[in-house]
Order: structure tokens, then sequence, then C-alpha cells
């Protein structure tokens, strides 16, 4: 015999007037021990892997081949969790996704247990989704949505949300992590018996995670999360698990009147239009998943006020990073930076973390004190080493290639592999010292 608490479902092998897990109080109930010849003989018997028959069945496709990038189609059966910061728009997204599905895969069921139906149907106006075999529920009971999919049979499932389900009337409140957990493998076992891909929306923590227990990762095929600041248009869906295809893919997407549209050509994106030189600005070329995105890192670098320490600031950056880079420029340029405000921003608001961006930081930062362009056509790669060498970065001769493709013509990068054939004129620089020289910014 053991102790379950009601909230959290803390267990415990004697009882406890207040559980460690959660707090609450005269919240354990008894909960037998099943035992373990109750589950001896159910399920399949072990056979060779030679004789398992391959999983068949045609991957459904969303529609929008940005989002089909990153789940690599949807098998019959597949359960998506969809996750992401409150109004980045989670469920415009899945609306849509939802509408395209319904036109060309049967029914799809849409319950939304935070709105009622007729505010879906406001946001499916907006955005044009009229299709006749998209089905809205609002429901909070599992009950009455597996009704409900017993009713409609639909091919796609989408919930909106998994913390609003209510799976147990014992199991605690709406939300706790026992009617999170039981909701999430009540639906997912569903959705495997009927072959019906399912789309599980799940609250994000202030941390950056999947609200609720770690398991319900685990029970999905599929973890994906719509990245965006509320403030800009810019959305970027990144895979972080999945069963049937690559997590090194990311959509990129834009918020607008009639929803999310996918970036035409998310490679120049991030880049101004006329590219017209500009001190204190360099274009990068970074990797968001496997695709290469240019992105223009821009510094001001101004004399402090004199009231106090000198002003560090990094939008899209990391902040302790840059301080590196400024202390390594102090040390092997001797350009003395220690007493100027550094202002740093990646344009386009995208988050840039990797390492491969250093010498573009550099490069801006050397191009706004010394108040000199680098030339339109130039892109910088590479990261910068404490004793001021340039190290190799990952899949570059990858970038280099795309950024040929894109109509530069010179490349500062450092000593490494290129590719063949390559329409590019690229400047081999070991040294932060020599890269800076060969921008004509020493």
């Amino acid at each position: 015999m053991s102790y379950r608490c009601r909230g959290c479902g803390y267990q415990s092998p004697k009882w406890l007037g207040r559980c460690p897990g959660c707090g609450q109080w005269e919240s354990f109930e008894e909960a037998a021990d099943p035992a373990l010849a109750e589950n001896v003989g159910g399920g399949d018997l072990p056979r060779p892997v030679s004789e398992v028959p391959a999983l068949s069945g045609e991957r459904l496709t969303t529609g929008m081949p940005e989002v089909d990038r990153v789940l690599g189609g949807l098998l019959p059966g597949t359960v998506v969790l969809f996750g992401g910061e409150p109004g980045v728009g989670k469920s415009t997204l899945l609306l849509q996704l939802a509408s395209r599905l319904a036109s060309q895969n049967g029914k799809v069921l849409y319950v939304s247990g935070e709105e009622a139906v007729s505010q879906v149907k406001l946001r499916a106006d907006r955005l044009g989704v009229s299709e006749a075999s998209l089905y809205l529920q609002s429901e909070q009971e599992l009950l009455a949505i597996v009704r409900a999919v017993e009713a409609v049979e639909p091919a796609v499932l989408v919930v909106d949300s998994l913390q609003t389900v209510l799976a147990r009337p014992d199991g605690g409140e709406i939300g706790s992590l026992v009617q999170v957990r039981e909701a999430a493998a009540h639906l997912a076992r569903l959705a495997k018996g009927l072959g019906m891909v399912t789309f599980l929306v799940s609250h994000i923590t202030k941390g950056g995670e999947f609200a609720g227990p770690k398991t319900v990762e685990h029970l999905v095929d599929a973890a994906v999360q719509l990245e965006g600041v509320k403030e800009g248009d810019l959305r970027l869906l990144r895979c972080l698990k999945n069963r049937f295809g690559s997590t090194a893919e990311v959509a990129v997407l834009q918020m607008g009147p009639a929803g999310l549209t996918e970036v035409a050509n998310p490679s120049m994106f991030f880049v101004s239009q006329d590219r017209a030189p500009k001190p204190g600005a360099a274009i990068v070329p970074v990797l968001e998943g496997s695709r290469t995105l240019l992105v223009e890192i821009q510094a001001l670098v101004a004399p402090g006020g004199g009231y106090g320490p000198p002003q560090r600031r990094a939008a899209g950056l990391d902040l302790n990073r840059t301080s590196v880079l400024l202390a390594v420029i102090e040390k092997h340029l001797g350009v003395h930076v220690r007493a100027m405000d550094v202002y740093l921003a990646v344009a386009g608001g995208l988050d840039v973390r990797e390492p491969a961006a250093d010498l573009g930081v550099c490069a801006a930062i050397l191009g706004s004190v010394r108040n000199r362009a680098i030339p339109a056509d130039t892109v910088v790669l590479g990261e910068v080493g404490l004793s001021g060498e340039i190290r190799p970065v990952r899949r570059g001769p990858e970038r280099l290639g795309e950024v040929a493709k894109l109509g530069f013509s010179r490349a500062i990068v450092p000593k490494g592999p290129l590719p063949k054939r390559l329409s590019l004129d690229v400047v081999e620089a070991p040294t932060l010292a020599e890269a800076m020289g060969a921008l004509d910014l020493t």
C-alpha cells in the first residue's frame, strides 16, 4: 500500500499531512500498488527485428512547406507537443494548419479549453478559415473530448491546451502535474490506437521549458516550440524532438494581419535591402538548424558619460561573450574601449548565440571605433579565441557556398577546408589582427 498526492502525484509509503512536493495539506490518498501478476500476459510477444513489419502509411503534409521542413511530414498516429510563450501565435498557427490539413486530409477536430467556440470562430474569420471539414469544440473534460473524437472520427486532433484538460475528477486542480500527465498519456494512447495525428498545445514556464511533468515530452513523438518577440513580427519554429525526422531544422515565419506566413527568402530576411556600407555593421552567416541565415551585426561605440562605469548593452547577443571579445580587442589590437559605451544589436530581432559570430562582433566594434565601413559584398565568419586566434566553425564550407549563391563576393574566414569551385574571394586569417587588417580596420 502506498499514498499519492492528489495535487502533484507525489508518492509516499506512509500517509503525510503535508505533501513535500507541492505543499498541499490533507492531499494524500491511498493508492494500491498493482500486483506484478496483473501486468503479465498483455501486449505483443517478442519478435525478431527481421519479422517486424515496417511502419506504413503516407505522411500528411500541413500545406506550409516551412512547417513540413521542421516536422518532416506527419505519420498517422503522430503526437506533437506544441509550445510557445503567451501571445506568440500558437493558436493562430495551429488554426491555420488545421484548416489546411482539413482541406487535404479529411476531418480535423480543434478542441479549445481556453476559448469559447465563438471566440475561435472570430479568429477563423480573421484568418479566412472556412473549411467545412474543420470542426470546433470548446471542452475541458477528457471524457467529452474522447466522445467527440468517436463521433467525428477526425484524421487530425488539436487540443489547445493540455493544461486545461481535466483528466481525473480526483486528480487535483486543473493544470496540476497529475492532470497533465494523465491527459497526455490518454490522448497519446487514443492517437496511436486510431492512427490519428494529434497536436497537444503546452504552456511554457519562465525558464522556457514545457510546463508539466517531463514524462509528457517522453510520451510524444515530436516536440516543437514557436519562438519570437511579441513586439516584432518574426517567428521561428524549432524542433526539439522528432522520432520520425530531423531536429536540425527551423521554420522562419512572419506574423501579419492574415496570420503567420512563410518568409520567401529567409537567408536574406535579416539583412538590409539596400546593403549600403555603414560604419559599425558586419554581415555574418549563422546557422539556424541546417539553414544558413545572413544577419547584420550592428555596433555603436561612443565616449562614456563619465558618471559611472561604461555602458554595455547587447540585443540578440550574449553579453558575457561580448565582454570577453572587448577584452581580446584591447589586449591584441591595442584599441582602448574600456572607457567607452558599447551597444550591440542583431538587426531583425534574431538571437545569435553561436561563436561563429565572434569575428563579426569584433569587426562591427572596430568599424564603429574607426568610423569605417566594411564593403557591402563582404562577410566575416569565425570564432575568436582568448589568445587572438580565429578558429574554424561548424559547417563553414556549407555557409560559404550559400554566401556565394546570394551574390556576395568576399569572405574573411579562419584557415580550414574550403568548398571547391567557389565563386568567392576567400581571405583566410589565422589571427584577429590579420582579419582586421584585411578589412582595413586596424
